[in-house]
């Protein structure tokens, strides 16, 4: 619910008096400003203003909300990442229906679904620095209308992404050519791919470290589930009398109904955000004779373009100075990526050589959904050993490193599946042996990305949005990549060799974990970013040089 608006800035600026209501509710609201000017530092003028920060037990601090509250939002924005995932793969199942009707190649029908994933690395470079910006509310008039006259946040950002979202999906149901199917599939990629960085920057605004895990492990698996479920859905879909252009419906409708749930349940988490409002309300509730400042704007004077910018170059700095995040891109990309490269993979291995039609060949796609799965009921595991470690410091927070005994779990599974897929899918095996490798290999990519997940987001706080959007952009070119080449490794290398080769190459990342789990807090005491001391009272971030005083009170 808003807060009551005693007075508009348009009445302040030309003299134009409200009316006898607004008075009265002026009255009321002045004499809480009184009360609320107490508890704010600062004497009210503009060299000393007062400062606005959470009071004890604060309602409005989304640290403080009702668990309830907190798992109804957390489960929607888990159902907003699965969504974006599922439409990423559900497309890929009519790939054979697709291409005849349009009269395409099956390089080129494949292109939609790269095309969809290369979307994913130009959304995060706006949608994180935007959600951690508040741009100027002129530019974004749209969404403002939309959203109730607020400025562009995380919120905000979610809902404007998900509508066009949701009508880019018609491009895809009503297309007669090639050059609309894919134009709309990538540009849907752009916009759905907003909940890959903003959801998880969103639970770490409500949930503290110690009860993080659970629904991080929610937000991580849906970007496997939703992948893995896609073709399975999507084929039987296909080969109905409905046709491939009724799963472009289907994403449509789930799409729809995720945008409703943005606009209805998700409010605003975002700290900066909700203080900058509140100092916002508190100058107007004074008649505009004080000066209130949110604590995370002192002594910074706010060119919101000026923020956006730094904040757009961030994520591309993170990868070049952060090893942390570039290798854990590196990682996650190779994993991610090998997941997206099944989509081409298993229609050689099942429909062309075992003669299986596109239901049944979706239907192989269980074995990763079961491994996905069964990597979601560990985590209470991780969970557990994390709570230990908390407990066991004299400040109760545990260091980010205890997040990794999942990936370091996960990055032996992998290796595993992979080799074992890899020599198993020839023709004369049994069908069961391939499918069952998906479950080693749904294991290992479901807790490699899940604990890198979160160990990014405890590393780097505040700035986990731009670490995140680092490790979306890279994987996301790196998957866009795999599914094109495919065919011609399958064709080149033979089945073993050319699964062999992904095989080696999550083997060669394997210690990645094991290593950051003894060095890490090395890497992040040299950090301008990451949280550098897990043993610190404070466990503070320290800025770097000229970083903005938003960003220097973020704890």
């Amino acid at each position: 619910m808003s807060d009551p608006q005693p007075a508009t800035l348009h009445d302040i600026e030309t003299g134009t008096g409200p009316s006898s209501d607004t008075k009265n509710t002026n009255s009321v609201y002045s004499a809480l400003v009184v009360h609320e000017e107490k508890e704010y530092p600062g004497s009210g003028t503009l060299e000393d203003p007062y400062v606005v920060d959470w009071k004890k037990a604060d309602p409005e601090n989304p640290f403080n909300w009702s668990k309830r509250r907190k798992w109804v939002i957390t489960s929607h924005l888990a159902y907003a990442t699965w969504v974006a995932s599922f439409c990423s793969s559900s497309y890929s199942a009519g790939l054979t229906y697709t291409a005849m009707d349009l009269h395409l190649t099956t390089e080129v029908a494949i292109l939609g679904v790269s095309l969809y994933i290369l979307g994913f690395t130009v959304g995060p470079l706006f949608w994180a620095p935007m959600s951690e910006s508040e741009l100027d509310d002129q530019a974004f008039q749209l969404i403002r209308k939309f959203a109730n006259g607020e400025s562009i946040c995380k919120r905000n950002i979610f809902i404007g992404t998900f509508t066009a979202f949701t009508l880019l999906h018609l491009g895809g149901s009503l297309c007669k050519n090639t050059a609309t199917l894919l134009a709309t599939r990538m540009l849907a990629g752009m916009f759905g791919v907003s909940p890959f960085t903003n959801s998880s920057a969103a639970m770490s605004d409500m949930w503290i470290p110690r009860e993080r895990g659970f629904p991080g492990s929610l937000y991580a698996c849906a970007i496997f589930l939703g992948p893995v479920i896609g073709p399975v859905i999507g084929g039987w879909v296909a080969m109905s009398y409905l046709g491939w252009r009724f799963n472009f419906w289907i994403m449509f409708i789930l799409s729809g109904v995720t945008t409703i749930g943005f606009v209805v349940i998700e409010p605003e988490t975002y700290a900066p955000v909700l203080l900058r409002r509140r100092a916002e309300r508190l100058r107007r509730g004074s008649g505009n004779n004080a000066v209130y400042i949110s604590k995370y704007d002192v002594g910074h004077s706010r060119k919101r373009i000026d923020i956006f910018r730094k904040n757009m170059v961030r994520p591309f700095v993170f990868l070049a100075t952060e090893p942390i995040v570039l290798l854990l891109a590196i990682y996650g990309s190779i994993a991610y990526a090998i997941l997206y490269a099944f989509f081409a993979a298993f229609p050689i291995v099942f429909q062309e050589q075992r003669g299986w039609s596109s239901g049944l060949g979706g239907l192989a796609f269980i074995g990763v959904g079961v491994g996905t799965t069964l990597g979601l009921c560990l985590t209470p595991i991780q969970n557990r050993m994390y709570q230990a470690a908390a407990a066991r410091s004299p400040t109760g927070r545990a260091a980010p490193e205890q997040r990794l005994y999942a990936p370091m779990f996960g990055a032996i599974c992998l290796p595993i599946g992979m080799f074992w897929f890899a020599w198993t899918s020839s023709p004369h095996i049994f069908w069961l042996s391939p499918i069952l490798a998906g479950v080693p290999f749904g294991i290992g990519v479901a807790l490699v990305l899940f604990g890198a997940t979160q160990y990014l987001v405890d590393g780097y706080q505040i700035y986990a949005a731009s670490a995140l959007a680092a490790t979306v952009v890279l994987r996301s070119v790196v998957a866009a990549v795999f599914p094109l080449i495919i065919p011609t490794m399958y064709k080149n290398l033979g089945d073993g060799w050319a699964c062999s080769v992904f095989a080696f190459l999550v083997t060669a990342c394997m210690p990645i974990p094991f290593l950051f789990y003894k060095y890490g807090p090395w890497l992040r005491k040299h950090s301008k970013w990451a949280v550098q001391d897990a043993t610190a009272p404070s466990m503070s971030v320290v800025p770097p040089p000229g970083t903005s005083a938003k960003e220097k009170s973020s704890n």
